[in-house]
């Protein structure tokens, strides 16, 4: 449920639309089904008192629930899963598969991230960095996931779990960065089964770069 209809949710998430964390949040309490109000956080509001109260590091999203106060995406998913869905296949119980949903929480936060997140941070919000390094990290990761993905239809259980949540955002949107998608199959068709997930919400599309 978005915030248009939930002017009175106990949950407020602090984040912005064009953010990949803040939808990785946004979409799995969309896919819970839960009220929110969504309030857009940008630079300057980030750097203001009441928001370092929420987070004084200054990062997006930040998940307010009642008295409980979240930051950092992969914790409120955490967070999420525990609170609303405990016991489900977002987060599963037994070890060996709660070690394969953090093996892609880390790759959302290490790979991921310092790969197409960055490469689309710097033509989408002018970031610097060195550009080959961050798409050779782009190419490993998306390698990587393309032969992971062939014969699965998920990233870390035969169904969707957090893991997939963590990673969709910011590998839908890496053309947006210049990080082309055609060489992957096995990774577009996971989107798509991703997308088709009820309850799933887009983040908002930027131009993509014209190729060089």
């Amino acid at each position: 449920m978005t915030e248009s209809a939930t002017t009175e949710s106990a949950i407020t998430l602090h984040g912005m639309r064009l953010s990949g964390h803040s939808h990785r949040a946004e979409l799995f309490l969309s896919l819970l089904g839960l009220p929110y109000r969504f309030e857009e956080a940008t630079g300057a509001v980030r750097a203001g008192a009441a928001f370092r109260r929420l987070n004084p590091l200054g990062q997006i999203p930040v998940l307010v629930d009642g008295e409980a106060v979240i930051a950092d995406s992969n914790a409120i998913l955490v967070y999420l899963a525990r609170r609303y869905a405990p016991g489900s296949a977002w987060l599963p119980e037994a070890p060996e598969a709660a070690a394969q949903v953090q093996r892609w929480l880390s790759i959302a936060a290490g790979e991921v991230r310092y790969g197409p997140a960055l490469a689309r941070l710097m033509v989408v919000f002018g970031a610097q960095a060195e550009r080959a390094a961050v798409e050779a990290t782009a190419s490993r990761v998306l390698r990587f996931m393309e032969d992971h993905l062939a014969g699965r239809d998920f990233l870390a259980a035969p169904h969707p779990t957090l893991a997939d949540i963590a990673c969709y955002s910011y590998v839908a949107h890496a053309p947006e960065g210049g990080v082309p998608l055609d060489p992957y199959p096995a990774i577009r068709a996971w989107l798509g089964r991703v997308e088709a997930l009820p309850g799933f919400v887009p983040m908002p599309r930027s131009p993509i770069p014209e190729a060089a």
